[in-house]
């Protein structure tokens, strides 16, 4: 009997958060004339933390704010970072800029492109979705430059793979939900064996355990699948396929991202960035495309090489479920960052 974790680990808040508070609170001085003790945001999920200030400063047509980053439970390297915005008046929009401490994308395969700030996708779209609030509360044409600065972010970035993805100067301004759920293995992986219990109890013949948010609602969807045949599985397929060996369902579906079904598809069974890495010259030899050795992600590979990358991937994978895990049915989605299918594997 799995046992339940004794102790509610304490989730915490991503630096895409903090730099979001921290805009929102640097324009209400901007616009408003004065600064506020705290400052809530909506995540993308509806939460609504509250952040304090940490850092309040201003001048002629600009203000700045700082927010000490809170990670929860999880052991992140950036707990307790100071992350500091300074908005300011410009034209043409919300523009983005790196200050000291964060990092610049110099290689392709991520999600910005080569030259922009390492701001990802959702972190700049809840800042611009503040300004664009704060404008209109305020009578302003929202147009801002938004800075962001980490100090002590280089040094802190060098213990990240930010330098291997080619991200220079800096940290990266994370975070799709603004949730930080605290990182532990043992925690984790229990919570899927307990899925598994119910998904067995409740009669279901098939579950499916997915990397993230955006493939599990494609793989339910494609599936029409109850939500407790859903396993949280992120990054431990083998936490939840060594399980399944013992507690078996007649169908099991894995899908995720190209990077980390790549990950599983060479063999990986924990398919975390710090304990996993995608292996390009094997992805090379795999597909016999040689221009994957030099690839710097699994993204940019899959730029390369395109939907058969994809459809290599999706085998192998399932190659590899199937001859360490024998006895039920398998199969593999991979999907692309928009939730689109790139390929599928079934047994």
């Amino acid at each position: 009997m799995t046992r339940k974790p004794q102790t509610e680990l304490r989730r915490g808040w991503t630096t895409g958060a903090c730099a979001t508070a921290a805009t929102k609170a640097a324009l209400i001085r901007l616009w408003g004339g004065a600064f506020a003790r705290d400052v809530t945001i909506t995540l993308p999920k509806g939460e609504t933390p509250v952040f304090p200030l940490a850092l309040a400063e201003a001048g002629d047509g600009w203000a700045e704010v700082g927010i000490t980053k809170d990670a929860g439970d999880d052991p992140d390297v950036t707990h307790g970072a100071l992350i500091v915005v300074r908005v300011s008046a410009s034209s043409g929009g919300v523009l983005f800029k790196a200050g000291d401490g964060v990092g610049m994308v110099t290689k392709p395969g991520l999600p910005i492109a080569v030259g922009e700030p390492a701001i990802n996708p959702v972190p700049r779209q809840m800042m611009t979705d503040v300004v664009t609030e704060m404008a209109a509360v305020y009578g302003q044409n929202p147009d801002v430059t938004i800075e962001i600065s980490v100090p002590g972010g280089a040094e802190l970035a060098l213990k990240t793979w930010n330098p291997r993805l080619g991200i220079a100067g800096g940290l990266s301004i994370l975070g799709t939900t603004g949730i930080v759920r605290p990182f532990s293995c043992a925690a984790w992986i229990a919570s899927i064996h307990r899925g598994i219990d119910v998904a067995r109890a409740g009669g279901l013949t098939h579950v499916a355990g997915c990397t993230g948010a955006t493939s599990e609602r494609v793989v339910q969807a494609l599936y029409g699948l109850p939500d407790h045949a859903m396993l949280d599985m992120g990054d431990f397929a083998g936490g939840m396929l060594k399980y399944l060996a013992k507690h078996p369902v007649a169908k099991v579906t894995i899908g995720g991202g190209i990077g980390k079904i790549t990950k599983l598809a060479q063999g990986a069974m924990d398919l975390h960035s710090g304990r996993s890495q995608v292996d390009f010259v094997g992805l090379a030899q795999m597909t016999g495309d040689p221009r994957l050795a030099d690839a710097n992600t699994a993204l940019e590979a899959y730029q390369i090489a395109g939907a058969p990358l994809a459809q290599a991937v999706a085998d192998r994978a399932l190659a590899q479920v199937n001859t360490r895990f024998a006895g039920m049915q398998f199969d593999i989605v991979v999907i692309d960052r928009a939730g689109a299918i790139l390929a599928r594997a079934q047994g």
